[in-house]
């Protein structure tokens, strides 16, 4: 048989899609760690903080009462009345055990909804920047990823104007993520009002909103999620979250959702040929974090906001960056604009963000990940979940390898 017989072919959905650059970047300064050099990696959008100790403890009582089998196929129902608790109490938001949802983690959460509901060329809106797997899900899923800019002047926050121009006859779904992952910003009541207006008028267009960092906002920010600002919206919005990052829990993998009992069973259908149930020792474990002591989200996110204020300090006093203040998340976006066009010391010239990324994890062993993978540039994303230490040191770094330029 000739080689090309031989060779594996890719199925076409797969033509455009690729694993996502934060990993492949991550992957390459773990891989320069590894050998000695001493890298920070600023890329991973990763709590350092453990999970709390009583989490960890409700998953070891699960293990020795016997809980290791395979459960309901989209959460116990423990876990789903858990959830449901979590939505009324935090969010106004009533749901049925049949109108929620639990995989292994929102990503599955997306990819499930996503795969439920989309027919080849329909259309979801992504205001940009966006989390760089948003666009791949929806075209793994067939279909058409829409993304519409907004940049700086608008807060990196869709307009009601916007949306109304992005909408067209093909539109299925809005996807919101406030905060947002990369840019931390994120949309208080008045904002979503103003979107909502924009939906009531496009019955056809249903709205996903991401809430994953609901619980990292920072001074005095109130956090609103789009089904309650907008009841007449909750019958076509699924509201989407997880323990990932509140409760740092990412290796967990237990997101969930709530939304129309017609997309939900959908959406179980997609699971249980994919995944089935998500893991049982996992989702014991995510009951304790919703129905548990909460005041270790409080005191983690006060340790946040001081890496924000001391991250977004040090990239302002750098000629050439410019750093908004973030609401929430754990991302500062800075512009890199002022630094495009000028010279290495090794005779270079910085062309993108993507450049100047590779310029700070050549010369300066930082690894940050370029606005092109958010669909916004030129800004470069920093993941501040780390130690304030290492955050210092970055900084420092990246002031002097700008300061090299020339």
């Amino acid at each position: 048989m000739s080689r090309a017989a031989d060779a594996f072919r890719p199925a076409a959905r797969l033509g455009s899609i690729g694993v996502s650059q934060i990993l492949r970047i991550t992957a390459e300064a773990g891989a320069r760690k590894r050998a000695g050099r001493p890298m920070i990696i600023l890329g991973a959008g990763e709590p350092d903080f453990d999970t709390p100790d009583n989490v960890k403890e409700a998953a070891a009582r699960a293990m020795r009462a016997g809980a290791t089998k395979y459960t309901a196929l989209d959460g116990t129902p423990e876990l789903k009345a858990a959830v449901a608790e979590k939505f009324a109490r935090d969010n106004a938001l009533e749901f049925s055990a049949d109108e929620i949802t639990c995989g292994a983690g929102a990503k599955q959460i997306l990819y499930n909804a996503f795969m439920a509901s989309l027919d080849p060329g329909d259309e979801v809106i992504i205001p940009a920047p966006f989390w760089t797997s948003y666009a791949d899900i929806v075209a793994i899923c067939g279909g058409v990823p829409v993304v519409v800019p907004c940049g700086q002047e608008t807060g990196f926050r869709l307009s009601g104007e916007a949306l109304e121009a992005a909408i067209g006859p093909r539109t299925r779904w809005l996807l919101l993520n406030s905060p947002s992952n990369p840019s931390g910003a994120a949309y208080g009541a008045g904002h979503l009002r103003e979107l909502a207006e924009v939906l009531l008028r496009h019955p056809h267009v249903w709205a996903m909103s991401d809430d994953m960092y609901e619980h990292i906002l920072y001074d005095g920010f109130s956090f609103a999620t789009l089904a309650a600002v907008e009841p007449a919206l909750k019958a076509r919005t699924l509201t989407v979250n997880g323990v990932s990052k509140a409760y740092a829990m990412t290796g967990w993998r237990i997101g969930y959702g709530g939304g129309p009992k017609a997309l939900i069973a959908a959406m179980a259908v997609v699971q249980s040929q994919s995944t089935s149930c998500p893991s049982s020792v996992s989702q014991a474990a995510a009951v304790e974090a919703l129905r548990g002591p909460q005041a270790i989200v409080a005191e983690r996110r006060v340790a946040f906001q001081a890496r924000r204020d001391l991250v977004v300090k040090a990239l302002n006093a750098v000629e050439g960056l410019s750093c908004r203040v973030p609401e929430g998340a754990f991302y500062t976006y800075a512009d890199c604009s002022g630094l495009l066009g000028r010279r290495t010391p090794a005779g270079e010239i910085l062309a993108s963000d993507t450049d100047f990324c590779r310029y700070l994890m050549d010369t300066v062993d930082v690894a940050v990940v370029p606005g092109s993978c958010f669909g916004l540039a030129p800004f470069f994303r920093i993941s501040y979940a780390t130690s304030e230490a290492e955050l210092t040191e970055a900084c420092r770094r990246i002031a002097g390898a700008c300061a090299a330029l020339s």
